[in-house]
């Protein structure tokens, strides 16, 4: 006996006995192209590819809006015959292999046959195309995967393919299409890895009528400095460890050098740009205890391996690779990382006179105390915001100095009564405070309370005190800047470049004035009057990096960036002195913060201490 729910059911299929049918090619196309073909970038990466893979030694990339209306590819490769630039936009037709045995052993970008006809199905596609043993050249238009016209014509020898109105045919795809500006630095992106990689071919690259990058032919340090910039010359390492079946070669960066972001981190298989997070902790732990934890190191590394220990065949975009032997290749990619920082002296060396020290215990355990008969605790000579306050001597055989280091709370409120209201906090935890505040380590501030004491880390007191300060500017008034005698030059990648010019207004309400002079090149004219002299293109350099972790066009996320990252800039670092009025005005300002107890990197600013706490504690 059926029950409703299973009639109902049967009913159902009953009716659609044949529910699956074949979708119409052109949808068919559609669906498969949005696998290879996600954004303009990576048009531009296949049919560069292809120039690459047809022999070209000369490849010019001219994008319109962010190739969004307009990329062209021009190259002197080998180009088509007419029957193969017919054939070149079929799906999986392809020239890089004939059967199963080619699919392990490929040399080639592309191999799939994918490329061109996914980008013919979203995109109005022109081609020009000649073989170097014919006079006259084919033309092909072709338009949702359909070819409108086949003609000759005159035409250089080598393939001009130009692509039109990306998304045409999609318009949700098109409308998910990021700003002009990171989609551009999406292209860049692409461009600049497979420049890396093949430093043989001359590459140039056009925006709406302007060079971003002019490349001759040139060895991979030269092309390094020729895309980054040539003070990054003096930032590389080389790197080169072979054996019979793997090599690895290429460059890291020095330890000093290192940055927020994974942006300059550039990893080849075979010439082919791959992202591997296993062989990117290969690298980094070949590094061991030179970087901090938070910190990334630049490496554009190649490794040559035997085509048949590797599988290209994982995804459409070919950036994932499978290793026969994954362990064999991380030990050798270490190893070379290790090597190449030993042989030029930046690995961590011992300190052998360091265990003489640490036979004298009060040097170790009280490093401002010595055998003198005594001795001054030096203060800070370079403070930016009060002047210094002498600090009591100690001299370790001394009594009376001993016994001023255990002064009860009551000898110490007589000789400090001047500071008894030292904060402008009306909580009476302050106002009842003992003498104080101190440094500890150079790092925390301790200052007693009513029912105990707190601990500050001044390093994340002063960016909150900071972050609020810049994110005021942009709501009322903007930050002073103050005129440079001599501008300074500041040298960025394309893509930085493009980032840059994006927020060049906001950064200028925070006290920054500069202008874009071209050839990925900016000019500062001006900065706040409270930056330190010396660290202007730190901080720029800072800004970029930020807005590569987290970008955005959103105004108020912008001002969020810009505030943290010029207030993590320019806040006091740890390991530093600070006299007693700058301990005070740290208090102070802490406190006047609408959020003093959350730093911002989501850690607690202070911590408190309460006296029945304490005491259990004995």
């Amino acid at each position: 006996m059926l029950s409703l729910d299973n009639l109902l059911n049967y009913v159902i299929f009953a009716d659609m006995s044949d529910i699956i049918q074949l979708l119409p090619d052109n949808l068919a196309n559609q669906i498969a192209a949005g696998e290879v073909i996600q954004r303009p970038a990576s048009a531009v990466k296949e049919l560069m590819e292809n120039a690459i893979d047809a022999g070209a030694t000369n490849i010019q990339v001219i994008v319109k809006t962010a190739g969004k209306n307009l990329i062209q590819i021009i190259d002197n490769g080998n180009g088509m015959s007419e029957t193969d630039a017919r054939l070149c936009f079929e799906k999986h037709a392809t020239s890089k292999i004939r059967n199963i045995d080619d699919l392990f052993v490929v040399a080639t970008k592309g191999f799939r046959g994918e490329a061109l006809a996914s980008i013919a199905a979203v995109a109005q596609v022109e081609m020009k195309t000649r073989l170097a043993e014919s006079e006259l050249g084919t033309k092909i238009t072709i338009e949702g995967s359909k070819i409108t016209s086949q003609e000759l014509c005159q035409t250089s020898v080598g393939t001009n393919i130009l692509m039109k109105n990306l998304f045409f045919n999609v318009p949700a795809r098109r409308n998910f299409l990021k700003s002009d500006s990171i989609e551009m630095r999406h292209i860049i992106d692409e461009f600049e890895r497979l420049a890396l990689a093949h430093t043989e071919i001359f590459f140039n690259l056009n925006h709406n009528d302007i060079d971003i990058y002019h490349l001759p032919k040139a060895n991979l340090r030269q092309r390094i400095t020729q895309i980054f910039g040539k003070n990054y010359d003096q930032r590389l390492v080389p790197v080169n460890e072979i054996s019979d079946i793997i090599q690895v070669s290429g460059f890291i960066g020095k330890p000093e050098y290192t940055k927020r972001t994974r942006g300059e981190q550039y990893l080849f298989v075979n010439d082919r740009f791959i992202k591997s997070t296993y062989l990117n902790h290969a690298v980094v732990s070949g590094f061991n205890e030179l970087i901090q934890r938070d910190e990334f190191p630049l490496y554009i590394l190649f490794i040559k391996i035997l085509p048949q220990m590797i599988d290209v065949n994982v995804h459409p975009t070919k950036q994932e690779i499978k290793f026969e032997d994954e362990k064999l290749v991380y030990a050798f990619v270490n190893s070379g990382v290790r090597h190449a920082l030993a042989q030029n002296n930046l690995t961590p060396s011992l300190d052998f006179n360091q265990d003489a020290q640490l036979n004298n215990f009060d040097s170790f355990i009280r490093p401002h105390f010595n055998h003198s008969q005594e001795q001054k605790i030096e203060t800070s000579n370079t403070s930016s915001i009060h002047h210094s306050r002498p600090m009591v001597s100690v001299a370790r055989n001394n009594p009376q100095n001993w016994e001023e280091l255990f002064k009860t709370e009551t000898d110490r409120k007589e000789n400090n009564n001047a500071n008894l209201n030292m904060y402008s906090s009306e909580d009476s935890n302050f106002t009842e405070a003992t003498a104080g505040p101190y440094q500890l380590h150079n790092t925390f501030i301790i200052s007693p309370l009513k029912s105990g004491f707190i601990i500050i880390n001044q390093q994340y007191a002063h960016e909150k005190i900071l972050y609020e300060k810049y994110l005021k500017a942009f709501v009322q008034a903007p930050i002073t800047s103050q005129r440079l005698m001599f501008p300074l030059t500041i040298n960025l990648t394309a893509a930085d470049c493009i980032l840059l010019d994006s927020i060049k207004e906001e950064i200028k309400i925070l006290g920054f004035d500069v202008e874009n002079f071209g050839n990925n090149t900016f000019v500062m004219h001006g900065v706040p009057t409270e930056i330190k002299s010396g660290t202007e293109l730190k901080i720029i350099e800072r800004i970029v990096d930020d807005f590569k972790v987290a970008p955005s066009t959103d105004k108020e996320k912008i001002h969020t960036i810009l505030a943290k990252s010029l207030a993590c800039t320019n806040a006091i670092p740890i390991n530093k002195k600070l006299t007693y009025e700058e301990m005070v005005y740290l208090i102070e300002e802490l406190f006047a913060c609408n959020n003093y107890i959350e730093s911002l990197h989501g850690k607690k600013v202070f911590v408190q201490f309460e006296l029945e706490e304490i005491l259990k504690k004995f």
